[in-house]
């Protein structure tokens, strides 16, 4: 995620005014919410949020399939003894 500090926010903003920062996440992407100049939280789609998760799952996938694929010798031999 590229950062542009047109997304920070601090977090008596976000406090006093949230529909605005819910619309810089809307416009934007996202908002970083920031407390003493620290990023403290961030605030995305949730949309976003979740294809994200999608894609670790794929990528968890791909890694099981090429494990699995690595040790087919070995998962043979156990699947015959069982």
């Amino acid at each position: 995620m590229k950062i542009n500090n047109k997304n920070f926010v601090s977090i008596a903003e976000s406090n006093q005014n949230f529909s605005k920062v819910a619309q810089i996440a809307d416009k934007n992407g996202y908002v970083v919410i920031m407390e003493n100049n620290t990023p403290k939280y961030i605030l995305v789609e949730f949309a976003l949020a979740e294809k994200d998760q999608l894609a670790d799952d794929e990528e968890l996938l791909e890694v099981s399939q090429r494990l699995i694929e690595q040790n087919r010798n070995a998962y043979d031999e156990l699947a015959k003894n069982n």
